[in-house]
């Protein structure tokens, strides 16, 4: 495996987000005089975006009474308070100076709007850092499609082989793989109790950040 580049998907992978998802979903409920949520409960359904947290939040269905109102009012405090709390994962930030000491370069592809994803990597100081964020707002089609890595890969001039893409949801393999990028999945982040991300097909699985060091060293070795 020759790398020259690795991309991360963000919510669940590179960033701890689950924070500031779950405290509008509590002040949400609080505005109505509701107890707090099961915190874990919006946890397991973070992949599936505002529409599920929404559901699992309030124990609705999508198409509900009162469902879109509640879904939009959770996008608007989210754009005001999407990076109160959210951090990088624990290793994530030694990894991402390991991948810069081998003199590889790293980016971000996300599922996450533009609108959202631009403020947080400002943030954490991370954005100067990120060679590329691509979101759904640059591509036709969001992962699981191939057209956002393809497009990342494009913007750094290199070849998607080259590349690894590394994410927590099935659909980041999904892409990765139909983007011909090498992958691997997380079990760190968001996972839905009923998926295994070994089942994904990825090139390799990690527990922790700080494994896809031996991944790097071994594609750095084999070059």
């Amino acid at each position: 495996m020759a790398l020259r580049a690795v991309l991360f998907d963000m919510d669940g992978t590179l960033l701890d987000t689950a924070p500031d998802f779950v405290a509008v979903c509590q002040a949400m409920r609080s505005a109505r005089d509701l107890p707090p949520a099961d915190e874990q409960r919006v946890r397991d359904v973070i992949s599936g975006g505002a529409r599920a947290m929404v559901c699992a939040a309030f124990d609705l269905e999508v198409g509900a009474e009162g469902f879109e109102a509640l879904r939009l009012e959770f996008l608007e405090r989210y754009r005001e308070h999407c990076a109160v709390f959210s951090k990088p994962f624990d290793g994530m930030l030694e990894l991402l100076t390991d991948i810069e000491r081998s003199r590889l370069i790293w980016g971000v592809a996300t599922n996450k709007p533009v609108v959202f994803a631009e403020p947080i990597m400002q943030q954490l100081g991370l954005s100067e850092r990120s060679a590329v964020l691509l979101c759904p707002d640059h591509v036709e089609r969001s992962k699981p499609a191939p057209d956002m890595l393809l497009l990342a890969c494009e913007q750094m001039g290199i070849a998607p082989s080259d590349v690894l893409f590394v994410g927590d949801d099935e659909r980041d393999i999904e892409a990765g793989r139909a983007a011909g990028c090498k992958t691997a999945a997380v079990t760190y982040g968001y996972i839905h109790p009923e998926d295994n991300p070994r089942h994904w097909g990825a090139d390799v699985v990690v527990d922790h950040p700080l494994e896809l060091r031996a991944v790097l060293d071994s594609a750095l070795c084999s070059c």
